[in-house]
């Protein structure tokens, strides 16, 4: 005799479709969530706003600003310097787009770990 093995989850049985239905809604939530990410944007800036650097949420450079009069270009010394504010620059809209990422999807991943936030949770997990 062959035992079912959704038996274990209870309550009479287990419903494939209303698992694979939540699956596509959580997916289609997810990809708008992705969508609008990309089309968020933040700045990092440095230097009291000399250099401001613009991402998008999923964390692409999409502008560089450089405030007029702060560098020259004649100076070896002030480019580079210029370099490594742009970088320092990115690093905070970076963080910036992190955090904006984690507030946007979070909601839709925390149940990712146990039961793949579908409503259930196989058994031993939960």
């Amino acid at each position: 005799m062959t035992q079912n093995p959704f038996d274990a989850l209870g309550g009479g049985g287990f419903d494939m479709n209303a698992l694979l239905q939540r699956a596509q809604q959580m997916q289609q939530q997810l990809e708008e969530a992705q969508a609008e990410l990309a089309r968020t944007t933040v700045e990092g800036t440095v230097a009291g706003g000399a250099v401001t650097v613009t991402a998008n949420g999923v964390g692409e450079l999409v502008g560089v600003s450089i405030r007029t009069g702060e560098f020259d270009g004649n100076d070896p010394d002030d480019l580079s310097d210029l370099s490594d504010l742009i970088v320092a620059a990115y690093r905070d809209a970076r963080a910036k787009s992190e955090a904006l990422a984690g507030d946007s999807l979070g909601p839709l991943t925390e149940g990712l770990g146990g039961g793949g936030g579908l409503g259930f949770s196989p058994p031993g997990l939960g």
